[in-house]
């Protein structure tokens, strides 16, 4: 029966390695490329390692574009969207966990159930209303479109209703007020989920390309994933700058999920507890 086991076992190791080699094959292959001539990034047959590096094509695409200020940018509105967004959804969630008032549950069922309309359908009527209000063409009308999510408050809820409720009531008791109950008892218990939220809004944000490409027009106001775009012309697209450009773009994601990752698991794992 030992014997059995072990064999089951190495079988699932040898399946899980194979798998994580498998999806980190298009990231070396990204990376690889972008040390290639352009001629050589779709080469037949294919080759895994160049004859000769081109690391010079780091240097180059910070000269082609000004990509100091498509990163400012990027970081500009991911940084204060995933603030306001993560503010939004904790107040809201602790207001739909901790909090009674009449049709609670029914405001939160129909808020949720936003997440299940595509952005295609409501994005002719979203851009109308941006521009009268004078927006369009600015950070601050991005910024605004993403400050709330249904995803992040239903994840948040998840979570704080997994949070005793004897400790609010034990605190209203004391004279807390809520606001109080909030920071000092709820918020600091809430750090795993407010970390899968942080990872997820983030990477939705650094990556999103659709929302800059309608709402963006001027050159000094788009983001990183625009002016990768521009090493697309009409004729041709230059894949090693490219190739080069997405890695770098990549970098911030992979700090910020590292610096998350001890609490990531426990997010995902608690905020499903009960609900």
């Amino acid at each position: 029966m030992n014997t059995k086991r072990k064999v089951i076992k190495i079988i699932l190791y040898v399946l899980l390695i194979g798998l994580s080699v498998a999806m980190l094959v298009p990231f070396y292959w990204m990376v690889i490329s972008s040390l290639k001539l352009n001629k050589d990034v779709f080469s037949v047959p294919m080759r895994w390692w160049p004859e000769t590096m081109h690391p010079e094509n780091y240097k180059v695409i910070w000269e082609k574009l000004p990509l100091v200020t498509f990163f400012k940018n990027t970081a500009k509105l991911t940084l204060i969207t995933t603030t306001v967004q993560l503010c939004t959804s904790c107040f809201a969630a602790y207001g739909f966990t901790k909090c009674k008032f009449v049709g609670r549950d029914l405001i939160f069922l129909m808020y949720v159930t936003t997440i299940a309309v595509p952005w295609q359908v409501y994005m002719v009527p979203q851009f109308i209303l941006v521009s009268k209000m004078g927006l369009n063409d600015t950070h601050i009308g991005l910024i605004l479109m993403q400050a709330f999510s249904a995803f992040g408050v239903f994840l948040m809820r998840q979570f704080y209703i997994s949070i005793p409720d004897e400790l609010c009531e034990a605190a209203r008791i004391d004279g807390l007020s809520e606001f109080g109950i909030f920071s000092k008892i709820v918020f600091p218990l809430g750090k795993p989920a407010m970390a899968t939220l942080i990872i997820f809004t983030f990477t939705n944000v650094w990556n999103d390309f659709m929302g800059p490409l309608i709402y963006l027009k001027t050159k000094e106001l788009k983001t990183v994933q625009l002016g990768i775009r521009m090493f697309i012309s009409q004729y041709g697209a230059d894949y090693a700058w490219i190739m080069a450009a997405s890695v770098c773009s990549l970098i911030p994601i992979v700090i910020v999920f590292l610096s998350c990752q001890r609490f990531f698991v426990e997010g995902v794992a608690a905020s499903g507890i009960k609900g």
